[in-house]
């Protein structure tokens, strides 16, 4: 084809491209559609011109049309690349994953249910040959990505309907595909048929292959497009390069599936990618793809319906009702799966529960398009397949596609209208109405002030406020009247949270704009707040703080993430999520205080101060949660979160510098020349900002074991030995670490968190620096206790005969097992143990020497070398001296004189440990033997041992 003609007939196919999308506006019927239509149109009329005696003159013209290299390939390693991963970067993962069950199930096990139900019906029914049939199912199982994607998003339908769709015509393409190279071979000649099990067989090794391979690619794009962080063209073209590369490697290196390598990389660049490039970048690089992924599933409808004719050139009366029964099945296969398979997962609780409606809108929205042409255009281009199957293929596929796109494409939009999932529901409406009430009333406000700015006419100012007073009224009216009549007290609540959680998107965004906060965590923020506003909607005041829990849950990721450092000593990725989890806290902090002034500025003004005094209820016990889940996080590693606040503040400086240049520049104040060497200046400095603080999770035994006040009277030799008995261990919140009526092997040691251990229906909370498990051990019973991590914390470890070892040689942990059974059942046991008599044949042997002891002090101080308390000992007067092996009081321990020596039998002086709540110097020896009463992980905790 001559190439001045192949671009004359591309630039008028984007001209028609862009005479299509407004015209399919006006006749209200989706833009794939008329773009089939734009193709068919164009390839009919062609063959019309070949055809006619009327005139020769457009012959070349129309041999050039029918003469375009549209082959299968082009479709499927150009234009299908591109959508795919334009749809996985606009993906929301997280929001994908809550209906990842019927996701799948729809992408392979519908598709392989179509195949088997299309192929066995054209046999019984229509007489084909079996692996023919087979093969026709295969290709019109698929639905198609550009089809569907583009319709959906047309629509007023909702996200969850929308979610589902896009994400089966994602990744049903793979399934089909692998199906359509089975039984392909079984229709080709001189090819010998493949075993059935060794080709099912090779399916898993396809989706790994393809993962890998998208993965890999990602990964170094990855690399390549930090490396190019200041020029951000390169960046795009290496993300253009991204696709292709996954997709072209995965088939041709190694047989795997492309479609699902595209997935993949596209996934993986839109997980990692706004955590490593700039959000600014992130931005444009998703409008590019928007305009590229415009373009190519434009082109491919448009192209792809310049087939149809030509495949429909021989069609016969049979035919027809080979149709017919392609669509019959197709649609009982697709029944079956959302009627009955569906249903039976969610009855076992395997899948969310899809309600009626939306199983309808998506068994009457599976569009086949351009992959399906393009799987059978494969077929006729095959030389060893038989002519009458290449005709049969071509027909039945182009003719079902046709039925998709004309009957269901054409009345999507009517069935989603019927079955009411384009309305707004009761709450939406009332919604609405306040939206508006409130919104007309800021603009009142503004637009008074800007009348008095610029002295406008009385008269024309008075009409014009009259007529908008009107307004206003009525969308007052309306939203009191709604509010009134429909809703009750508990649905203006429902609508306050939702109003809130609306704002509180709105602010998250605001914050990514401003470079407050990175994309990834803008986007996991987004996703939270999409959750509570669902929440809110379907379980009032319950779903919203179900939500709002659920957002500071630890999920499976971390658990994994604990597994990996715990077993394998990989602690890079805990790393980077805890250091996720502290920056995201830190921005949900910032973000849910600035909240309060949204409900008295706008939702008082609508819902009262009753529903404002409960939002502001709600929001506190928010703010508390995230303020409880950073303590927290703070007592495991201080001074990190300061960190990050120092890099919050920086940031929000430079943000505050760039806005105060900008405004400076459109004001004429500095010339270009100033403004570009100030703004090169600030982006610097912004580049040493935008790196993180690298969080180190590794724990250095040595160093650990010399911080803990148990073990502060050891020398050097015994605190090298003790260093390799003990083994770390990582825990992640609410893991059971100890369970009841379990045996005691090991005690364990709190290097950083805190954990909570119950028994007898008593609950005590210990922090770092404290021990528990020694009473099991010392006494070889089943343990008593369950103890839980409330936080995620690390643990030192030490093993019965380390322990008994280690007890013989610490003076100071003898007192502290003493202090921890002083008053119990087990304390004559327990004293009685040779391991804790060493203190005693110490002073009979002193005794028997001659040497005197030291001055005994007014008190024992707490084993763990903590100052001591100013309260009274209500059983002893300050002057007692209570014997070592004498029960410890319940409540409180007497009152030491601060210049009194310690005993023999205590803790050395040592540094002070951060305590439960970070702070130093806050250990309590005023704590009962047993334990200290439950509280909060932020009060300071008891520093000794514990039961």
């Amino acid at each position: 084809m001559d190439i001045l003609l192949l671009t004359t007939f591309t630039a008028i196919l984007f001209l028609l491209i862009a005479a299509a999308e407004p015209l399919a506006a006006r006749l209200s019927i989706p833009f794939s559609v008329m773009l089939a239509a734009v193709g068919i149109l164009i390839g009919g009329g062609a063959i019309f011109l070949l055809r006619t005696e009327l005139t020769d003159t457009l012959n070349p013209v129309a041999e050039g049309i029918l003469s375009l290299p549209i082959r299968s390939s082009v479709f499927m390693y150009v234009f299908l690349p591109t959508l795919i991963f334009q749809a996985t970067l606009e993906m929301n993962i997280r929001r994908m994953l809550d209906d990842w069950v019927p996701i799948l199930t729809l992408a392979v096990v519908a598709v392989v249910a179509a195949t088997l139900t299309i192929g066995f019906a054209l046999s019984w029914i229509g007489g084909l040959p079996l692996m023919v049939g087979l093969l026709i199912g295969a290709i019109v199982s698929t639905t198609d990505p550009s089809a569907v994607v583009s319709i959906f998003r047309s629509l007023s339908a909702p996200k969850r309907l929308a979610r589902i769709v896009e994400g089966e015509s994602l990744l049903n393409d793979a399934a089909a595909i692998a199906l359509f190279g089975l039984f392909m071979s079984y229709v080709m000649l001189g090819v010998p048929n493949p075993s059935l099990a060794e080709a099912l067989g090779q399916f898993p090794a396809l989706i790994l292959g393809g993962v890998v391979a998208g993965w890999l690619v990602a990964r170094i794009a990855l690399v390549l497009m930090g490396m190019f962080a200041r020029f951000e063209t390169a960046q795009i073209s290496v993300s253009v390069a991204v696709p292709y590369l996954a997709y072209i490697g995965a088939e041709q290196l190694l047989g795997a599936s492309g479609v699902i390598a595209v997935v993949a990389a596209g996934l993986v660049l839109n997980f990692m990618g706004p955590g490593r490039l700039a959000p600014a970048f992130w931005v444009n690089l998703r409008e590019v793809w928007g305009l590229l992924a415009h373009w190519a599933g434009a082109l491919i409808f448009i192209l792809a319906a310049l087939l149809i004719p030509r495949l429909l050139g021989e069609v016969r009366l049979n035919d027809l009702f080979l149709i017919g029964v392609v669509v019959v099945a197709a649609f009982v296969a697709r029944a079956l799966i959302l009627f009955v398979l569906l249903p039976v997962l969610t009855g076992l609780r395997l899948s969310p529960k899809i309600k009626r409606p939306y199983r309808i809108a998506i068994m009457w929205g599976g569009l086949r398009g351009a992959v399906t042409l393009a799987l059978a255009l494969a077929v006729t281009e095959s030389l060893r397949v038989p002519v009458e199957t290449k005709r049969v293929v071509g027909i039945l596929a182009t003719g079902f596609t046709l039925f998709t796109l004309i009957v269901q494409g054409t009345t999507l939009r009517s069935v989603i209208g019927l079955l009411g999932l384009d309305k707004l529901s009761p709450l939406d409406r009332a919604l609405s109405n306040q939206v508006v009430a409130v919104a007309l009333q800021t603009v009142r406000e503004g637009v008074a002030s800007a009348t008095e700015n610029y002295d406008l006419t009385r008269e024309t100012v008075r009409s014009e406020a009259k007529r908008f007073g009107v307004r206003l009224d009525e969308a007052v009216e309306r939203a009191e009247a709604e509010d009134n009549a429909e809703i009750l007290d508990r649905d203006r609540i429902t609508l306050g949270l939702i109003a809130l959680a609306g704002h509180e998107r709105e602010v998250i965004l605001l914050r990514f704009r401003e470079r407050a906060i990175s994309a990834r965590l803008s986007e996991q923020a987004l996703f939270d707040a999409d959750r509570l506003i669902e929440g809110a909607r379907s379980g009032g005041r319950t779903g919203y703080q179900r939500g709002a829990r659920s957002s500071l849950r630890y999920g499976p990721a971390f658990r994994f993430a604990a597994f990996l450092r715990n077993r394998l000593g990989l602690s890079g990725t805990l790393g980077r999520m805890t250091a996720d989890r502290f920056e995201m806290l830190l921005a949900k902090r910032f973000i849910l205080r600035d909240l309060h002034g949204f409900i008295d500025r706008r939702i008082r003004r609508i819902h009262g101060r009753r529903v404002a005094e409960l939002l502001h209820e709600l929001l506190n016990r928010r703010i508390e949660a995230v303020e409880t889940a950073l303590e927290g996080l703070r007592l495991q590693y201080p001074g990190y979160a300061e960190e990050l606040e120092r890099r919050f503040i920086r940031r929000t400086a430079l943000r505050l510098e760039e806005r105060e240049y900008t405004a400076m520049r459109e004001d004429g104040l500095i010339g270009s020349e100033v403004y570009t060497q100030l703004m090169e200046d600030v982006t610097r400095r912004r580049q040493q900002t935008e790196g993180r603080p690298r969080l180190d999770l590794a724990l250095r035994k040595n160093e650990l074991v010399r911080q803990f006040k148990l073990f502060a009277d050891l020398d050097d030799a015994e605190l090298k030995r003790l260093s390799r008995e003990v083994r770390t261990r990582y825990v992640n919140a609410d893991h059971v670490i100890t369970r009841k009526d379990t045996p005691a092997r090991s005690v364990f040691f709190v290097a950083s968190g805190a954990v909570e251990q119950e028994v007898a229906g008593q609950t005590t909370r210990l922090g770092r620096g404290e021990m528990f498990g020694q009473m099991g051990v010392l006494t070889t019973r089943l343990r008593r206790t369950e103890v839980r991590a409330i936080t995620p914390t690390s643990l030192l470890v030490l093993d019965e005969p380390g322990f008994r070892r280690l007890l013989k040689r610490s003076a100071a942990l003898r007192q502290a097992v003493r202090d921890s059974v002083a008053g119990k059942a087990l304390a004559g046991d327990v004293m009685d143990m040779p391991e804790l008599q060493v203190d005693d044949s110490d002073r009979v042997k002193q005794a028997k020497a001659g040497k005197p002891g030291k001055a005994a002090p007014k008190e024992d101080p707490p084993a763990s070398g903590a100052p001591p308390s100013d309260t009274p000992s209500p059983e002893a007067p300050p002057s007692e001296v209570p014997s070592p092996n004498a029960p410890a009081p319940e409540k409180a321990a007497p009152k030491a004189e601060p210049a009194a020596p310690a005993p023999a039998n205590a803790a050395a002086p040592a540094p002070e440990l951060a305590t439960a709540d970070g702070g130093p110097g806050q250990d309590r020896s005023d704590a009962p033997a047993g334990g200290s009463p439950a509280r909060r992980p932020t009060d300071p905790p008891k520093t000794g041992a514990h039961t």
